[in-house]
């Protein structure tokens, strides 16, 4: 049964401010100036600073008006004529602009109006802070339109946020009068596509760029269907704690140990695809993660593919020492009942209706009546009752009907598990070289469509190629298992190939460690892992410095890619980049041993890389729990080294594995909450 889904963007309100509509004049008009255009036959459109946009060359403002929250500010609010795409301006008063803006993007961003985070960071560096809706209906928000080819992706990737840019600049020299204005952009995941694409389609737009956690062209979906293979083959057996407690600071350091055959060769698979080992610490509650937001590109674009996979030689569904095939459920049913909702739920016919195994990513596959040949995701079953899952087609769910016949199948979500062998590109990256033989050529059958490029330029307008104007420093973090870290040196070599020498005057690259795809959620988190938060700031400041005054950003961080993994080196000296180093000992050891109620003492030693800034903050957290009870006094509050001690028993037997928490500021500020860069060192204790 060919399956057609797609994942929709979940869809946050927006706050609708009711104003006086102030239509304003365009910055230009067309006939007076260059319309913006593509500078050759099927390329993306360039946008410069003078050219007009055909689409976006009408601004108006419905909102002018001071407020406090924040900070105090003066809102402008708008959008363009004829268009969704909105955009929202946050002027700080006259004594605190310095001339500078700084602009946020996110392709799943829905609303215009800017986190209060972001909104008093930029006001609390000296600019005003700028944010679209990056064209509301004009951009596609589920792989239908995507695909569709109805809707110009380089609206929602760069167009509607360099016209804002352009268009704030006419606002701010109302308010402050005529002055040099420079623009940062900057952007993580999705954004960060869409801040590459827009320092590479555009010129004088912004000045400088900071994308962060970033993939690369063939990231969807591959490094996201490696993962949950992994995570299939590995938890039959229950591996991952073992897992771990070997990858943890005073394990035995083989991760190995005790897999089977295809244990082993499920973990090598995503290992050597740059899945970060550390990434696997939340696997108990791990599932897909931003896959449910892509997959729908493989049945759309390749909708034999699963039919494949179970009938053909080279796929694992006809490998018969795989587990995928006992894995697999196919159980037919009868609609017993429909509950309108909301949501919508059906229950089905007892007895028959009552699956065994796994059904993470199955479908329900309706097989008679209206809907009879289409699909929806799955979302749970309750006993009897089915609950449709993330992206489900609402046509499709309204149109199941009582007896009508479904069948709960997991056949393509199975499938989709080893899509990445079927997708090796050309040329190759990283981690795809383990399909290839001694002669280079893919060792299992390739798909006719490489889906990557296509979900790339979907998603921001065009695909990165290294080539940009202005200056940029990209973040990547060491832990992300949703852009997996070497997809920031990947980028890095474009930039290399196309600057050349000149990639030190235009380019940084740094690795924030500890840190995952997103600010640390929930206390468990909190114990392994740190926000990036901080080192962002830092680097948009760092930015700015480096275009205004000329103020080259620290070193980036020295590190080398070992069969698609990112190692870096143990001292601050040493691996450089902007985030300090912490080294947390145990009875002067990384493991120890101790009984109930014997005295351990933990020593931290903290560095800061070379004119980087100074320790601000460190905090306990001596069983390991994420909560970091106590804050350590400081020997030296302005240092970029510091020695910390401190004693602990522990009352019940067990393993924990203290950690100590710190924070470094550039200025050695204590009292500001911006640009404190964050990391943690840990130890292990076995109490017995």
């Amino acid at each position: 049964m060919k399956r057609k889904r797609f994942a929709r963007v979940m869809v946050s309100g927006v706050a609708v401010i009711v104003g006086v509509l102030t239509p304003i004049a365009p910055t230009s008009t067309v006939s007076a100036q260059q319309t913006c255009s593509a500078p050759a036959p099927g390329a993306p459109m360039l946008v410069t600073a003078d050219c007009v946009d055909p689409r976006y060359n009408k601004p108006y403002v419905d909102v002018d008006e001071q407020r406090t929250t924040p900070v105090p500010h003066r809102y402008v609010h708008g959008g363009f004529t004829g268009t969704d795409a909105k955009f929202s301006f946050y002027f700080p008063p006259r004594e605190q602009f310095q001339g500078r803006f700084f602009q946020n993007t996110h392709q799943l961003l829905t609303s215009e109006n800017g986190p209060a985070g972001n909104i008093g960071f930029a006001v609390a560096s000296g600019g005003y802070y700028v944010q679209t809706n990056i064209g509301g209906v004009e951009r596609a928000t589920t792989t239908e339109q995507a695909v569709s080819g109805k809707l110009d992706p380089t609206a929602g990737g760069y167009r509607v946020n360099a016209e804002a840019a352009k268009y704030s600049r006419v606002k701010a020299a109302e308010i402050y009068g005529a002055r040099r204005i420079y623009g940062y952009l900057y952007g993580g995941s999705g954004g960060a596509f869409q801040t590459i694409s827009s320092a590479e389609q555009t010129t004088g737009v912004w000045d400088g760029f900071v994308p962060y956690v970033m993939g690369s062209p063939n990231a969807i979906p591959g490094v996201m269907t490696v993962r949950i293979h992994a995570l299939r083959v590995l938890r039959m057996r229950d591996k991952f704690p073992a897992i771990m407690d070997a990858i943890d600071p005073g394990g035995s350091g083989d991760p190995y140990a005790g897999l089977n055959a295809e244990e082993a060769a499920a973990l090598k698979e995503a290992t050597r695809l740059g899945f970060p080992l550390r990434g696997w610490w939340n696997h108990p509650t791990m599932n897909g993660g931003p896959l449910a937001l892509v997959a729908g590109y493989v049945p759309y674009l390749d909708p034999t593919y699963t039919e494949d996979f179970w009938t053909k030689p080279g796929y694992l569904g006809t490998d018969k020492t795989s587990s995928v095939a006992a894995a697999r459920i196919q159980h037919d049913a009868t609609v017993s009942n429909v509950i309108a909702g909301p949501p919508r739920r059906i229950e089905l016919s007892s007895m028959e209706s009552m699956p065994r195994g796994d059904l993470t990513g199955a479908d329900l596959v309706v097989t008679s009546g209206a809907a009879a040949g289409k699909s929806v995701p799955l979302g749970a079953l309750a006993g009897l009752t089915v609950t449709f899952g993330f992206g489900a087609n609402a046509e499709v769910v309204n149109s199941i009907r009582l007896g009508d016949r479904v069948r709960i199948d997991n056949s393509s979500y199975l499938a989709l598990q080893t899509y990445h062998r079927h997708q090796v590109p050309t040329p190759d990256m990283y981690g795809w070289n383990q399909f290839r033989d001694s002669k280079g050529e893919p060792i299992y059958p390739q798909r006719k469509v490489l889906i990557g490029p296509i979900g790339a330029m979907n998603g921001a307008g065009s695909i990165q190629s290294g080539r940009f104007k202005g200056k940029m420093i990209a973040l990547e973090s060491m832990m992300d298992i949703d852009a997996l870290p070497w997809q920031g040196d990947w980028y890095r070599t474009n930039v290399q190939e196309a600057l050349g020498k000149r990639i030190d005057e235009e380019f940084r690259l740094y690795f924030i460690d500890h840190a995952q795809h997103t600010p640390p959620a929930g206390v468990p988190a909190q114990a392994r892992t740190v926000s990036y938060q901080g080192a962002l700031e830092q680097m948009l400041r760092d930015v700015s410095a480096w275009v205004e005054k000329g103020v080259k950003p620290p070193a980036g961080t020295n590190y080398k890619m070992v069969d698609s993994q990112v190692e870096i080196p143990d001292s601050a000296a040493q691996r450089r980049g902007i985030q300090p180093v912490v080294h947390v000992s145990a009875n002067g050891r990384e493991r120890a041993e101790v009984a109930i109620g014997a005295p351990v003492k933990l020593t931290a030693v903290v560095d800061v890389p070379p004119d980087t800034g100074k320790v601000v903050k460190a905090e306990w957290d001596f069983e390991g729990a994420g909560n970091y009870p106590v804050t350590a006094q400081l020997p030296d509050t302005n240092s970029a080294h510091v020695t910390l001690n401190a004693t602990h028993s522990f009352s019940k037997a067990g393993t924990y594995f203290p950690v100590l928490r710190v924070a470094s500021q550039r200025e050695g500020d204590a009292a500001t909450p911006y640009a404190r860069v964050q990391n943690i060192g840990r130890a292990r204790v076995v109490v017995k």
